[in-house]
């Protein structure tokens, strides 16, 4: 439709912008993924006669994932309820579903996008702040992880604790605190409940946070995972986005699927 191609555009634009540190200048539809999501793929899991623009609709744990136009094999996993986005209290409740978990799980539609199956450690989840967003509607960006990020971690990935510590080394400038999360599949870890209290130590709000969840291999072989935080400050919109990489370069090592 034309109305998905000229979002495209957009979104290409706000690709551009973010880099620039422009981001809510384009957000000329702050929306559109709720529309998307709320007009389209929820309806048409449910039969009625409209196109399916989602990959996948899961109506009883309530989410959508829809191939972003931006990017070779960038996904985006939204919510089918109205959730604003990082700053959502929803999120924090007893019985919230956890996002992060279901959003790893989807990492799948990357590989078979690129027909690679990607290391554990080359996967990222990003979602972004409030200020470096440019939609009013939750979602975890499920793509690769940029190349220099995944050397980096490589290398002070033995470093990073279980506690919330600042990374030794800047990423794209700016500083990120880090954790490691010793549960191999986030079965009984909630990323957003993890961050909540160290935001609130720091006397800052969610509104103002930015996750990267990127899956690591202990020194012991065990599944982890290291959860990276940033926040608004001058001159950083906290959009850990920007440690993705949405031409997934890392791919070319990767193993291909038969």
């Amino acid at each position: 439709m034309k109305i998905v191609q000229g979002m495209g555009r957009l979104a290409a634009l706000c690709g551009v912008a973010v880099t620039l540190a422009l981001p809510l200048a384009c957000a000329a539809n702050p929306n559109a993924l709720w529309d998307i999501v709320h007009d389209y793929c929820e309806p048409a899991a449910e039969g009625a006669p409209v196109k399916q623009k989602c990959a996948d609709v899961n109506l009883p744990e309530g989410y959508a994932v829809l191939k972003d136009l931006v990017g070779v094999a960038q996904y985006l996993l939204i919510p089918t309820a109205r959730v604003s986005g990082i700053e959502s209290p929803a999120l924090l409740t007893p019985d919230s579903p956890n996002y992060f978990r279901d959003a790893w799980n989807a990492r799948g539609y990357v590989d078979r996008k690129l027909h690679r199956t990607l290391p554990r450690d080359e996967v990222s989840l990003a979602i972004n702040s409030a200020s470096g967003r440019t939609q009013n509607q939750l979602h975890i960006h499920i793509d690769c992880l940029a190349a220099d990020v995944a050397q980096t971690l490589r290398e002070v990935g033995p470093r990073i604790g279980t506690e919330w510590a600042p990374l030794p080394v800047r990423l794209r400038g700016h500083v990120y605190s880090a954790m490691r999360i010793d549960d191999d599949d986030l079965s009984h870890t909630d990323p957003f409940k993890l961050l909540a209290p160290y935001a609130a130590q720091r006397g800052q709000t969610m509104g103002q946070q930015t996750l990267l969840l990127v899956g690591a291999v202990r020194g012991d072989g065990a599944a982890a995972f290291y959860l990276l935080n940033d926040h608004v400050q001058p001159g950083d919109w906290a959009s850990s986005e920007e440690l993705q990489d949405h031409t997934c370069s890392l791919a070319d090592r990767s193993i291909e699927k038969p």
